[in-house]
């Protein structure tokens, strides 16, 4: 009777384990006011880290050296750059980001936004480096970045019409 009493209490905790770790992404909400990104961390551990985002504006450009990223649209619209390729990403799609893959997201709809974000192996925020671009205006040679030493002005920087686009403010 003790060993059938110690079965159903191991039973009834593990199975309150399982909800509390359940959550539905569905109706997943950002709990307080954000400026831009709101990312809620769901779970981690040594192997891969699970986070919702939510972008009101833009994540800017950056790679992650080690980590893969698996992204899956749960609701919004986006313009994505990966890899030096630009394109539109809606609710259902999945972004496959390998490591070392520069990538960024600008939202397109009046609402957030929301994607659910797989990290592997366990990201703890260490290898996430934002790529600052110079991008030649027209005239400037591609010679890496040497400019002639009697033009000591610096010329604006010509954005790509497809580029993300800088914000002021909060960022992922």
């Amino acid at each position: 009777m003790r060993t059938l009493f110690i079965l159903a209490l191991l039973f009834t905790c593990n199975l309150l384990s399982a909800q509390v770790l359940t959550q539905n992404a569905n109706t997943m909400t950002p709990k307080e006011e954000y400026t831009n990104v709101k990312t809620i961390a769901l779970h981690s551990d040594e192997n891969t880290s699970v986070f919702m985002i939510f972008v009101k504006q833009a994540v800017r450009k950056h790679v992650h050296q080690y980590h893969t990223e698996v992204i899956t649209v749960l609701d919004g619209t986006g313009r994505m750059y990966l890899g030096g390729d630009y394109f539109d990403v809606k609710k259902g799609d999945h972004i496959v980001v390998p490591p070392n893959t520069a990538h960024a997201v600008i939202t397109t709809s009046s609402k957030p936004l929301k994607v659910l974000s797989v990290q592997s192996p366990q990201f703890l925020g260490q290898d996430r480096i934002v790529i600052q671009e110079d991008i030649p205006t027209e005239g400037e040679a591609a010679t890496d970045g040497a400019k002639d030493s009697k033009d000591k002005t610096k010329k604006p920087k010509k954005k790509k019409d497809d580029d993300i686009p800088e914000f002021e403010g909060e960022y992922d």
